[in-house]
């Protein structure tokens, strides 16, 4: 439920609400949500496309323009369907000789004027909720498909289960384009760290790397969440991040080879000023716990 539909049940204002709402969770009695609550402990369910698109939208603009950034000429990519995968397909226009598949209605209408760039759709079952195509036929289109980086998102993330989504259907799908990608990049706000959802989508040791903002100093859950991805090989990209308005400099990585996603292999970095250290990079995450 909303802050804005709490404040309006008990008949006091948003600040009073939000002050409550935080104290409750304190003491474990609900989970705070980004402009809400649910009750702890249980799985979320998924918004429709209307709501997910006014929910953390400055979020998902620096997300998108720091994970624009991972994107080569010439190369082909995978990106999934979901409100800030929809915000990087707009910036991808301009990425020349780019080849994009996709199973999202959204990422094609953001990229069908784009001369320079070919857009693949997959097969499937329109999913009017998402505008995403699912079912048999949008797996079955991904099998034999080989590109360099999938770029994904989900309603949940965290260091035990990796990426998850709430309907059954769409992680299929999610996870056939995993299969077809040498590099899984997730984008995920900080609303969305630590949250768990029913159908797991990418195992973390799947995930290559992560692109999401600077959670809020208060919100020690997603830092705790952000070191915990850390420790477990996730290379963190903070976008917006104190001091670099940019985002922080995405480390250089090995290619893995293809197909497949990376199995615990470990990036290599190199290069001056491509990257940093692993130990550098876990104790950025630290900071951000500790403001």
């Amino acid at each position: 439920m909303s802050l804005r539909e709490l404040a309006r049940v008990v008949q006091t204002s948003e600040v009073t609400v939000r002050r409550d709402v935080r104290a409750l969770e304190a003491e474990g009695l609900l989970d705070r949500r980004h402009g809400g609550a649910v009750l702890p402990g249980g799985f979320t369910r998924e918004s429709g496309f209307p709501q997910k698109s006014h929910l953390a939208t400055a979020e998902k603009t620096a997300i998108a323009d720091l994970a624009a950034s991972l994107v080569e000429e010439g190369e082909a990519i995978v990106v999934g369907a979901g409100t800030t995968t929809q915000e990087l397909a707009r910036r991808l226009a301009r990425v020349p000789g780019l080849t994009v598949v996709t199973n999202s209605l959204l990422v094609a209408q953001a990229l069908a004027h784009a001369n320079r760039v070919e857009v693949v759709m997959t097969g499937g079952t329109l999913r009017g909720s998402n505008y995403a195509l699912v079912g048999s036929g949008a797996e079955q289109s991904l099998q034999g498909l080989r590109v360099s980086k999938a770029f994904l998102s989900g309603s949940g993330l965290t260091a035990e289960r990796g990426l998850s989504t709430s309907n059954m259907l769409s992680a299929s799908v999610d996870r056939a384009l995993v299969q077809a990608a040498a590099e899984v990049v997730v984008l995920a706000d900080h609303t969305k760290l630590g949250t768990d959802t029913m159908f797991q989508t990418v195992p973390t040791d799947l995930i290559t790397r992560l692109v999401t903002d600077e959670p809020p100093p208060h919100d020690d859950r997603a830092a705790t969440e952000l070191q915990a991805l850390a420790d477990q090989g996730v290379q963190i990209a903070v976008a917006g991040a104190s001091g670099n308005p940019g985002g922080e400099q995405v480390p250089a990585t090995r290619r893995a080879p293809l197909p497949g996603p990376r199995r615990g292999h470990v990036a290599l970095r190199s290069g001056a000023g491509l990257g940093e250290s692993a130990a550098a990079e876990r104790g950025r995450v630290a900071d951000l716990r500790r403001r």
